[in-house]
């Protein structure tokens, strides 16, 4: 692998590393976490690899992967689904290239890699732990399904670290979601500006700092709004309702937009 690049060899799979695999034109990537013997165990919204429960499905379903009209002779789903689901290899590539997310990087690693999800500041825990965690929760679930706070990175990094956002009202630990949501934020930020100057490239500059900023201050490395939380502890608090997550909305959004 290299700086820009976590790009890799299938031989040099381990148990227990987070994987991922972009899907078309980039726009999303789908994580997991490999258990060995060719099997990943990956979180989906009820079976589909990314969803909001919006119209915004229509680009990201378009988006994803052609399924095969042969079945796996491998894959095992079911309708009856918590959403964590076991995929082979194969399946969960679905003809993508194979990436492996990066732990305990450095700050200027981190700040290269200018797309967000693909490492953190953050320290995995010993490997044998991180499987655990996945197959756990492939019997138990990982709560709702939520693209912005609870979705398949989030799962990823909670088996690889068992850090948890405490504060539901934010972000979740997703890199990906930081970067859809940073970008924008940048643009807006570095607005005022231009009542200072018509300089392009200044403009440019603060816009990237702002963005920069953004993904260092959000990643789950650097967030104080973060706990251990063991996995079994994690799901007694799913099936008592200590921990909640809804899917988004459209209307909800714009109704929190409008309440700040």
């Amino acid at each position: 692998m290299g700086l820009l690049s976590n790009r890799l060899d299938r031989a040099s799979l381990k148990p227990g590393d987070h994987i991922y695999s972009w899907r078309t034109a980039y726009i999303y990537a789908h994580h997991g976490i490999y258990l060995g013997d060719n099997k990943v165990v990956h979180f989906t919204r009820r079976g589909q690899e990314v969803g909001t429960g919006t119209v915004l499905d229509v680009l990201l379903v378009s988006s994803g992967p052609r399924r095969s009209l042969v079945p796996c002779t491998t894959c095992t789903h079911t309708e009856d689904t918590n959403g964590v689901v076991s995929s082979c290899l194969n399946c969960f590539l679905s003809g993508g290239i194979l990436y492996r997310f990066e732990y305990a990087v450095t700050p200027a690693v981190f700040l290269a890699k200018a797309r967000g999800g693909t490492c953190t500041l953050a320290v995995s825990d010993p490997s044998e732990i991180v499987v655990h965690r996945a197959k756990y929760l492939l019997d138990n679930g990982f709560g709702c399904y939520n693209v912005f706070k609870n979705n398949c990175e989030d799962f990823a990094i909670y088996c690889k670290t068992g850090l948890l956002v405490v504060d539901q009202r934010t972000m979740g630990q997703s890199g990906q979601a930081v970067s859809i949501i940073g970008g924008p934020l940048a643009a807006v930020l570095s607005t005022p500006l231009r009542l200072v100057t018509t300089n392009v490239y200044g403009m440019v500059a603060t816009a990237v700092s702002v963005y920069c900023a953004s993904r260092y201050a959000a990643d789950i490395g650097m967030r104080r709004d973060v706990v251990k939380v063991g996995v079994e502890d994690l799901t007694r608090r799913i099936a008592t309702g200590a921990l909640t997550v809804v899917e988004p909305s459209i209307p909800a959004l714009v109704a929190n937009n409008n309440a700040t």
